[in-house]
């Protein structure tokens, strides 16, 4: 089993209408039959086309196999529940988005958001910073391809006090890493409580390899997939979350690279989604991935003082904690269509709004655009993404275009107080008035009126009387 991207270009449709369908359709068709869609986001729209970039499992062993159209199957929610305002705080990993493109340099955002609604949805790649996670104590850990799922309306989300995290490690060659990750993992079950029955050390290790797409994204390409499943395969019943630390190849000088360039994305958070995406798809369990080092050579680069987005990766060797306190209580997947809407369970139906950096185009915000989700969107959040998204047919007052987060965050509470933001802005618009006339159409109604049965009986009198 392989995973890698691939670039499609598709045309564009008229007016941007039913696109979600129109992307799915088009992808479907171009794709080999042992290929199944794992990944996807629109990179650039202009007049003629939707560049597409697509993660791909190409299967070869049928024993781990999901529907050719998983990603893309949707079901529109019959209606809103406005119990709780839960908002889903979505940053894609590999876009290089100024906040929260680094080490969980956009926990502050998760926090400051967290505190304008009852539950926080969100993902890895907004709080995980090595061995730190400042994740807000009302937010849900969940893999990004979840989130999806959540707003195609596929799956729920059912919050848990504890899981039981099986943690998957790569055989090193240098015993030092090994005893890193063991100790990362001791330290873990000492002071946050973790349950890890399980640590499973791979022999034939995966392969990872970090790359960048034309479009400037981290991507990546993984080998011997099949063998990461098969060990999940046989100890499906002993772990309700996985946690993986295995090795990710790039050209030795992106270590140094990365944190001397600022402008540079960072090129292992691409093939780190596209292995969770996954294996989350696959068996319906969180996961989150932890890259290993490849050697102690790494350890030892004198870096100095760096960019404060990127210094946690610094302070880390393992940079393992973080993904271990955010699956410690991740929310379990319920994919089963007859308890999907269970008491106590968080459903399609209860999304309030979705917040994403401005000109990220991928399911999470066609899904939105199609279940009437408000979508706010962050300009200063500025990224590789080139999509308008004020030109995609939003409902008025679904769509809200904002400076930053602080801006964001007010958005949000006139959504949850039920004010309307031009009511709070000046100067307030002319309250407008649209004249609408009958259209006469006399033809139609005279005939219809004589086929009329009032009409009908009317004229029978009338013949009576003339005779008499």
């Amino acid at each position: 089993m392989l995973l890698y991207e691939k670039e499609i270009i598709i045309p564009v449709i008229k007016g941007h209408q039913a696109l979600l369908s129109h992307l799915s359709e088009v992808v479907l068709d171009e794709i080999a039959p042992n290929e199944t869609p794992i990944r996807f986001a629109v990179t650039k729209t202009d007049a003629n086309s939707y560049n597409c970039e697509l993660g791909v499992l190409q299967d070869t062993d049928s024993s781990y196999t999901i529907p050719r159209d998983s990603i893309f199957k949707f079901k529109k929610r019959e209606y809103e529940s406005f119990d709780q305002f839960n908002s889903v705080l979505l940053i894609p990993t590999g876009i290089g988005a100024e906040i929260g493109g680094h080490s969980g340099d956009a926990g502050p955002v998760a926090r400051l958001l967290a505190s304008a609604c009852d539950n926080l949805i969100t993902h890895p790649n907004v709080v995980n910073a090595s061995d730190i996670n400042e994740l807000p104590e009302n937010g849900l850990y969940v893999e990004g391809s979840i989130i999806t799922r959540l707003l195609m309306g596929s799956i729920a989300l059912q919050k848990v006090p504890i899981n039981r995290v099986m943690l998957i490690m790569d055989k090193h060659q240098d015993k030092f890493f090994y005893d890193a990750v063991i100790n990362s993992v001791s330290a873990a079950r000492a002071t946050l409580g973790l349950s890890c029955p399980k640590v499973v050390m791979l022999e034939d290790n995966v392969l990872m390899k970090a790359l960048f797409s034309s479009s400037g994204r981290a991507v990546g390409i993984i080998e011997r997939f099949g063998h990461l499943c098969e060990v999940l395969e046989k100890y499906r019943s002993e772990y309700d979350a996985v946690a993986l630390s295995t090795v990710i190849k790039v050209p030795s000088s992106y270590h140094a690279d990365y944190f001397k360039d600022e402008d540079m994305i960072n090129p292992w958070g691409g093939v780190e989604a596209m292995l969770t995406h996954t294996l989350s798809t696959l068996f319906n369990i969180p996961s989150a991935h932890s890259p290993m080092l490849e050697s102690r050579d790494i350890l030892d680069l004198e870096i100095g003082v760096v960019d404060p987005r990127k210094s946690a990766e610094l302070v880390s060797t393992t940079f393992l904690h973080c993904i271990l306190k955010g699956l410690h209580r991740s929310p379990r997947i319920i994919a089963d269509q007859q308890i999907l809407e269970r008491t106590g369970a968080l459903t399609i139906s209860d999304i309030s709004c979705l917040i994403i950096p401005d000109g990220c185009l991928g399911l999470p915000t066609l899904a939105a655009l199609e279940q009437g989700i408000p979508v706010i969107a962050v300009r200063e959040n500025k990224n590789q993404m080139e999509n308008s998204l004020e030109d995609l047919p939003f409902a008025p007052g679904k769509l809200f275009i904002v400076e930053n987060y602080l801006e964001a965050i007010g958005v949000m509470h006139a959504l949850r107080a039920g004010v309307s933001l031009e009511s709070v802005r000046r100067p307030i618009p002319e309250t407008t008035v649209e004249e609408i006339s009958a259209k006469e159409e006399p033809a139609k109604e005279e005939s219809a009126k004589e086929e009329s049965p009032a009409f009908i009986e009317e004229q029978k009198q009338d013949a009576v009387s003339q005779e008499s």
